[in-house]
């Protein structure tokens, strides 16, 4: 039996961690520093805790990394202290020159490093979310997701192919969430949003309902899609395109942090007010 360490079992990390044991795995968590909502979610999915990182890295053959963006190369650091000599997924939404850095940080201590992007929501039932994996070890890490919630896809390309099918993926879908939002909040501040939601209803009748779902949907996330959307612009400046359009996103999410564990999304109005409000 293959035994996965999970870093860290948040939403999209219990979620994960549950699918690898569906495939037979025995999956592994540590409780140190973790709080309360985080020991919940690991019960739920069935992880076992193994206490410290330390414990969990002894007793791990796989390490999947699935954290914010912006702790990727904390995590990768914090492991290789460990000399984990096991395989090393990183699965975190970063560019792939990140995903180049984390990978190197590993390597040096020992570990073989395998490339992961996880697209879609936290998974429950099988085609709903896929997670995309580039490096040597792609194939042996898509194989321990067999027959669990979430398909484990195998790519051809070296490490940052994964990172780069996330990056094209979500620089769309959470890059014009947050392009929706900021057009219906500039259309409320200068009074006119009773006439683009009419004109919507005329040429593009989808528009109303999507913009109160990218509200609905994104609010109280917003706080997590903000280092993601800094690691896609940097990821097309990397490759000549502009990163202003994600650098934009960011903003707009990060205005939005204020509903980070909130019992409810805002309001479209709300979320507006949000938006217009010129940072200090």
């Amino acid at each position: 039996m293959t035994t996965i360490g999970i870093l860290h079992p948040g939403e999209m990390g219990s979620a994960v961690g549950a699918a690898a044991r569906a495939g037979g795995a025995r999956v592994l968590w540590a409780s140190a520093g973790r709080g309360g909502v985080t020991r919940e979610r690991a019960a739920a999915a069935g992880l076992e805790d193994a206490g410290t990182l330390a414990g969990l890295v002894a007793a791990s053959d796989v390490i999947l990394s699935v954290c914010p963006p912006a702790a990727a190369r904390d995590v990768a650091r914090a492991v290789a202290v460990h000399r984990f000599a096991g395989l090393y997924v990183d699965a975190n939404a970063i560019a792939p020159a990140t995903t180049r850095e984390v990978g190197a940080l590993v390597e040096k201590a020992g570990a073989r490093f395998v490339d992961g992007g996880i697209i879609g929501p936290p998974p429950v039932t099988r085609g709903t979310a896929r997670l995309y994996l580039a490096g040597d070890g792609a194939a042996r890490v898509a194989a321990l997701f067999a027959g669990g919630a979430l398909e484990a896809i195998a790519l051809a390309g070296p490490p940052g192919a994964a990172s780069a099918l996330k990056a094209a993926y979500a620089g769309w879908n959470k890059g014009q969430a947050a392009l929706l939002m900021a057009a219906r909040a500039f259309a409320a501040a200068e009074g006119v949003e009773a006439a683009l939601l009419a004109e919507w209803k005329l040429s593009q009748p989808d528009l109303p309902a999507r913009s109160e779902a990218a509200v609905r949907s994104n609010a109280r996330k917003a706080w997590r899609f903000v280092g993601e959307m800094e690691e896609i612009a940097a990821s097309f400046a990397a490759a000549g395109l502009p990163e202003g359009f994600h650098a934009a996103a960011a903003e707009v999410y990060r205005r939005l942090e204020g509903w980070k564990d909130a019992a409810a999304p805002p309001s479209v109005a709300e979320a507006s007010a949000a938006l217009t409000r010129r940072p200090r």
